[in-house]
């Protein structure tokens, strides 16, 4: 049974639910903490749980028989893993994992599925989510085909931006390469590039977003029309979409 209340979680998905569609989802709820690089689901297996983010971030990752992987979607409390189970699908295509550490609230894939049978705004809100991270992923797919690595990294640390709290997280070069599906090189020249234009601080593990303003700019349209597709899809906003410029 939960011990805590509506109005104690920070997931937006769940706060967009009335308190009755909330008592029929939170005795199912355990709150978790989430570690760096936890699994949330593995591709063409069952997903057992759902998550509920709080804090921290989570990414959806493609990957090819050779190895080959990138980022496909990304998400932190503006969202939910297990969008594979609202189309009533019992497993994913790609991996999902936890990008930066954090908390959820976690949920049996069971027990979503028979609340969305029995709640119709709980069906809306999470299909909801799920067309909008849809969105964001043809929107992903656009930007790896049409715009040059500082443009993409732009885009990627803007939405991490938006799903995190301060102005400062933790990525590694390393780790980017995979997200942003280049050569380390290519990321570590584009965060040179970033750095020049003092657009973010830089160091080994961490980066500090200075100009959100000039990243908008740099991203040349990358970065908005997804975020402008989740509020009108939701009808939620992004945490820092007020900052947003034309």
């Amino acid at each position: 049974m939960s011990q805590f209340s509506h109005s104690s979680t920070c997931n937006r998905l769940l706060l967009a639910l009335s308190p009755a569609d909330w008592n029929n989802v939170a005795p199912h709820l355990t709150r978790v903490s989430v570690a760096l690089r936890q699994p949330f689901e593995s591709a063409h297996k069952p997903i057992e749980f759902v998550y509920f983010l709080e804090s921290g971030l989570a990414s959806i990752v493609a990957q090819l028989p050779n190895g080959h992987s990138n980022e496909v979607g990304l998400f932190g409390y503006d969202g939910m893993t297990g969008s594979s189970l609202i189309y009533g699908d019992k497993e994913s295509p790609f991996d999902c994992f936890a990008q930066m550490e954090g908390e959820a609230l976690r949920m049996p894939a069971e027990a979503l599925s028979a609340a969305i049978s029995a709640s119709p705004a709980l069906k809306r809100v999470t299909m909801h989510f799920a067309r909008a991270l849809a969105v964001q992923t043809a929107y992903t797919a656009l930007s790896n085909g049409q715009s040059h690595v500082d443009q993409r990294l732009a885009r990627w640390l803007l939405m991490v931006h938006d799903r995190v709290s301060g102005d400062e997280f933790a990525i590694t070069h390393e780790y980017l390469s995979i997200m942003l599906g280049v050569r380390r090189t290519g990321v570590t020249d584009a965060m040179h590039l970033l750095e020049g234009k003092r657009l973010i601080v830089s160091t080994r593990n961490r980066v500090v977003i200075k100009d959100r303003s000039g990243l908008i700019e740099l991203s040349s349209g990358a970065y908005g029309p997804a975020e402008k597709e989740y509020t009108r899809i939701t009808g939620l906003d992004l945490a820092k979409m007020d900052m947003m410029t034309a």
